[in-house]
């Protein structure tokens, strides 16, 4: 059996199936605010990791920004004051 062959049946056995995908992408379209809130739940894969993909893209940016706010606002307050300590354990 060439190695081609037998590389395609042992990673044929990890292979993510049809109806799996189809799930996953469901369960996408349930956690992402934009597609949930459409009327309609049909949306190409595509589409949902598009939008997906997206939604991360603006949580990071999101985080980024609290995270520089938090850094600005810990540098005015007190280093000792009860503020400055749970400033810092959100930046954690």
């Amino acid at each position: 059996m060439s190695s081609r062959r037998q590389q395609s049946r042992q990673s044929g056995a990890s292979r993510i199936t049809d109806d799996q995908i189809a799930d996953l992408v469901s369960k996408l379209q349930q956690l992402i605010p934009e597609i949930r809130s459409r009327r309609s739940n049909k949306s190409s894969a595509s589409k949902v990791l598009q939008e997906t993909c997206n939604y991360i893209r603006n949580l990071h940016q999101e985080v980024d920004d609290l995270s520089h706010r938090l850094s600005g606002l810990l540098q005015s307050t007190d280093a000792d004051s009860a503020q400055a300590t749970i400033i810092r354990s959100l930046l954690m």
